[in-house]
C-alpha cells in the first residue's frame, strides 16, 4: 500500500538505510523535491550513493558530496562542476546499457527516486518527462519513492502503477526546464550543412541545444518527417504544428513520435499532455539496435568535442577535464549509418577556446567515444565530410577541408607524417 507524505514532512531516515544505493530520475524528470531532501538529510543517514544520468536542475554541486556520493554516465548537463572538483564518479556507458545494468544489479538500486504525473482513473502514473531507465529502477528497487507532481504532464507511453510506489510525495512545483540555447552564426552554418542530409520522409534523432534547434528551424519546407529519438526539445512542437512532422512514412510506429526524454520548457510539456502523437518509451526501445534497424531514412545527429584525422570521435574528455559523456551517440551512429537512405552525422564547431584550438585534430586528447569504423558524416561550419567507405588517406583530406582555414596547413603536415608512419 502506498504511503502518502507531505513534502514538508518528508523524513528519508524512516525508509533509507545506511549504505543504500539510489537511482534518481534524470534530466527534466529529476525529482527535485526528493533530491533536496536527500541533500539535506543524506549525511545523517550515512554511506549513501546515488546515480543520475544527467542533471539540469543545478542542485548538484561539489558541496552535495558531503551528503552522498554521486555517479553518472558523464559530465552532462549541470554536472560539470562536480567533475572539475573530482566529486563525480563517471561510469562509461552507452545510454542503452544503463537500464540493463540496473536490472542486473551492476548499477546498484536499493531505492528508486522518481518523478511522475498524477494518476489516471486506472491508478497509473505517467513517467511524464522521462522514461529512459525509470521502469528498470522501479522494478529493481527495494523501495520506490515517487514525487507525484501536479505540474508534470501525463505523457502517453510508459506508466508506473500506484501499486509499485511505496511512498508518494505530493507536490505542485514547476519541473526542471531547459530554455532554448542562443543560436550563433557558427551554429547556423553547421545546421545548414546538416539539414542538407534530411529529406522528405526522413526519421530524425537529435539532442537539444543550439545546433539541434538551428537544424529544426531549417526543416519547415520538408514533408512527412518522422521522429525516433532519445530526447526532444521545444523545436518538435514547431514542426508538428507546421505539419512537417507527421511520422506518416515510418515503417514502425506510424503517426507517433517516439521519445525517451522531454527536455525543454512548459510549452513542450503542455504539448505532450495526453498527446497521442507522442509516446514515451524506455531506452530498451528508443536505443535498441533491432528497433532502429527497422527504420529507413534514419538521420541521427550527435555532437563531439573533437575528431581526429582518421575519423575517431571523442565526445567525453578534453585532456584531464571530463566535459561530456558517451550518451546515446554510438547507439544512434550505428543505426543511422546502416539505415537505408539514412545518415549518422557528428556535428561540431571547427575550433574551441576562442579559435585557438582546432577540433579537427591530428590526435585525440581524450578517449575514443565512437570508433572510426562506425563514423559516417562529420560536419563543421565549413562543410560536411562523408567518411563512410573512404580510405584513411581520403578521410584526412576530407576532414582537413572542413577544418578552420587557420589550421589546415598544420593539419596537412600532420597528415603527411601520419601517412608516412602508416597511420
Amino acid at each position: 500500500m502506498t504511503l502518502s507524505v507531505r513534502a514538508d514532512q518528508l523524513d528519508l531516515g524512516q525508509w533509507l538505510k545506511a549504505g543504500d544505493r539510489i537511482v534518481l530520475g534524470q534530466a527534466c524528470g529529476e525529482p527535485a523535491t526528493l533530491v533536496e531532501a536527500l541533500i539535506a538529510q543524506g549525511a545523517a543517514i550515512g554511506g549513501l550513493c546515488a546515480f543520475i544520468a544527467t542533471s539540469f536542475s543545478g542542485l548538484f554541486t561539489p558541496e552535495t558530496a558531503e551528503a552522498f556520493a554521486l555517479s553518472s554516465m558523464g559530465a552532462i548537463g549541470a554536472l560539470r562542476s562536480m567533475t572539475e572538483a573530482s566529486k563525480l564518479a563517471v561510469i562509461p556507458a552507452h545510454v542503452s546499457q544503463v537500464g540493463p545494468m540496473i536490472s542486473a544489479g551492476i548499477i546498484g538500486c536499493d531505492v528508486a527516486m522518481i518523478q511522475v504525473s498524477p494518476a489516471d482513473a486506472q491508478g497509473n502514473h505517467s513517467c511524464g518527462l522521462i522514461s529512459d531507465y525509470v521502469r528498470a529502477a522501479v522494478d529493481k528497487a527495494r523501495l520506490v519513492i515517487a514525487e507525484v507532481n501536479e505540474a508534470v504532464p501525463f505523457s502517453p507511453g510508459e506508466t508506473i502503477p500506484a501499486s509499485a510506489i511505496d511512498v508518494a510525495v505530493h507536490v505542485d512545483r514547476a519541473p526542471v526546464e531547459v530554455a532554448a540555447a542562443k543560436i550563433g552564426a557558427t551554429d547556423e552554418a553547421i545546421a545548414r550543412h546538416c539539414a542538407g542530409f534530411i529529406g522528405d520522409g526522413s526519421v530524425i534523432q537529435t539532442g537539444v541545444g543550439a545546433v539541434p534547434d538551428a537544424i529544426l528551424r531549417l526543416l519547415h519546407d520538408r514533408k512527412d518527417l518522422g521522429v525516433h529519438s532519445g530526447m526532444l526539445g521545444d523545436g518538435l512542437v514547431d514542426l508538428v504544428e507546421a505539419g512537417v512532422v507527421t511520422n506518416a512514412r515510418k515503417e514502425i510506429d506510424p503517426g507517433i513520435s517516439i521519445n525517451g526524454a522531454l527536455i525543454g520548457t512548459r510549452r513542450l510539456y503542455d504539448f505532450a499532455h495526453h498527446n497521442r502523437a507522442i509516446r514515451m518509451t524506455a531506452t530498451g526501445y528508443t536505443h535498441d539496435a533491432a528497433v532502429l534497424g527497422q527504420l529507413s531514412r534514419l538521420v541521427t545527429i550527435n555532437s563531439a568535442l573533437e575528431v581526429d584525422l582518421t575519423g575517431q570521435v571523442n565526445a567525453e574528455q578534453s585532456g584531464s577535464a571530463y566535459l561530456g559523456g558517451t550518451g546515446g551517440q554510438v547507439d544512434f551512429v550505428r543505426a543511422g549509418a546502416r539505415s537505408p537512405g539514412g545518415h549518422a552525422i557528428i556535428a561540431l564547431g571547427a575550433t574551441a577556446k576562442g579559435g585557438t584550438i582546432s577540433k579537427i585534430t591530428a590526435a585525440l586528447s581524450g578517449p575514443v567515444t565512437t570508433a572510426r569504423t562506425e563514423v559516417d558524416v562529420i560536419v563543421t561550419e565549413f562543410g560536411a565530410a562523408e567518411l563512410k567507405g573512404q580510405t584513411l588517406a581520403e578521410r584526412c583530406r576530407r576532414l582537413i577541408a572542413i577544418a578552420h582555414p587557420d589550421f589546415r596547413e598544420e593539419l596537412d603536415r600532420a597528415a603527411h607524417i601520419i601517412q608516412q608512419r602508416g597511420f
